[in-house]
């Protein structure tokens, strides 16, 4: 689950780089479902595995504590992309000026009217196209205790009115609002996709099964898949009218935004796909590769906010070095995938808490525990390592400072001229000041 949570984020990568030629070629123009429903799908699989566990062993109130911590992580991720993503749209700005990334983003609202944008943007009244995952799955993440407490009473009862909630969306129009200016909702309709979501718990809590000795159960799965293909691919439902007309008339049941009910069951469908794959051959997961891409599908919130950067800062990139060379598109592509791999593995080694001393460590007695610190390599080696950086760290601060200029005479465009009210509030301290001082000060005023 973590490798193909990992590999969900790698595809929403680059399906959010701006004009990637790359896009074309990920399983979302192949398929009725994409990266996000396997990411959703993944979260709520994790989250039963996580915090299931957690309301069992230590009970609701507790597990609601832990909860709202995940709520607050993925609330402050939400608020610092934006940041993020408008600090890169201004630098990208100046890097390319003919082409304007705060409009190709849609964050204008927030440039034009920064007070009324920012309190909309911490309410989530304010939600960008680029940004709505995680207000999603914070939505999901609050619901969670909710949907817990319910499958006390009975899983059906709590699978059921995740059911009827989706129903009722569509039958009473329930949206949230994500811009104030233009009243556009939400692009992510939690009210639709919690139903990804609690599939995806109701999975990983193990409430539903699959048997993997089911062939037909094999074959039905690998006829939608095949079948969805056409359906998707818009050089083929574009070109045949047959499939053309198909999809105009499965529209309903394939948008996104609502989570249409083929989406979920072609999810479904994959699902099981890869499950007998992995099931057939699992070793290859201990390869370096997919190994690495675990790692990161593991750190799914810190790496998903690297991808969101890393994307737009790929766009940028690109619009300097151009889309018509593939080898500029492989080179931004691979890159930030690099970083992101990167990125998960620096993760992983941070959650290890390096800086702390092994218990092996702490058995070792005194002497020895020293005499290993102090050895030449110890002070050769690491600690010539760390200079640079520490000498980096020191100079930080003298880069940001303003020089101070002083003694230097006042140049004319400094003058500041004095009006007739500023000469009339001075007559009162002239009448406290020596004969001399005071000629002095009318000598200056007069010069000014």
């Amino acid at each position: 689950m973590d490798f193909f949570r990992g590999l969900a984020l790698m595809v929403i990568f680059i399906n959010h780089m701006p004009d990637n030629p790359w896009f074309w070629y990920t399983p979302s123009r192949f398929g009725l479902s994409d990266a996000a429903e396997v990411f959703v799908f993944s979260s709520g699989f994790a989250s039963a595995l996580a915090y299931g566990r957690c309301f069992q062993r230590a009970g609701l109130w507790l597990g609601v504590i832990r909860i709202l911590h995940r709520c607050v992580q993925i609330y402050s991720a939400h608020l610092a992309s934006f940041v993020l993503l408008a600090m890169v749209c201004v630098v990208g700005n100046r890097w390319v000026p003919e082409m304007d990334d705060i409009q190709r983003l849609n964050i204008t609202y927030f440039f034009d009217a920064t007070q009324q944008a920012l309190y909309d943007l911490f309410t989530l009244a304010y939600v960008p196209n680029y940004f709505d995952i995680l207000p999603m799955y914070l939505v999901m993440m609050l619901w969670l205790p909710i949907f817990w407490a319910l499958s006390r009473l009975h899983v059906g009862v709590a699978l059921a009115s995740s059911v009827a909630l989706y129903w009722a969306s569509f039958h009473f129009g329930w949206e949230l609002s994500a811009d104030p200016a233009s009243g556009r909702a939400w692009y992510f309709n939690p009210y639709n996709w919690q139903l990804m979501f609690f599939t995806g718990y109701a999975f990983g809590a193990g409430w539903a099964r699959v048997n993997l000795k089911y062939s037909w159960l094999l074959l039905v799965c690998l006829a939608i898949i095949l079948v969805s293909i056409p359906l998707e691919h818009e050089a083929t439902y574009t070109r045949i009218e047959f499939w053309g007309n198909l999809r105009a008339t499965l529209a309903p049941w394939l948008d996104k935004s609502h989570l249409g009910v083929l989406r979920w069951l072609h999810l479904l469908a994959l699902a099981y796909v890869m499950y007998r794959l992995c099931d057939w051959r699992s070793q290859w997961l201990n390869w370096t590769l997919p190994r690495a891409v675990v790692i990161m599908g593991q750190q799914s919130l810190p790496i998903f906010l690297c991808s969101m950067v890393l994307s737009y800062a790929g766009g940028i990139w690109l619009d300097q070095l151009g889309r018509d060379e593939w080898s500029a598109a492989a080179l931004v592509n691979l890159s930030g995938i690099g970083l992101m791999l990167l990125a998960g593995q620096l993760m992983a080694w941070l959650d290890t808490k390096p800086w702390k001393p092994s218990p092996e460590r702490l058995a070792q007695n005194d002497s020895n525990r020293y005499s290993a610190l102090l050895t030449p390599d110890y002070r050769l080696s690491n600690q010539v390592l760390a200079l640079p950086c520490l000498i980096g760290l020191a100079a930080l601060p003298a880069v940001l400072t303003n020089p101070q200029h002083v003694g230097e005479e006042v140049t004319p465009d400094l003058v500041v001229q004095v009006h007739e009210t500023d000469t009339e509030a001075l007559q009162p301290v002239e009448a406290l000041l020596p004969e001399t001082a005071t000629d002095k000060m009318i000598d200056n005023r007069q010069q000014l």
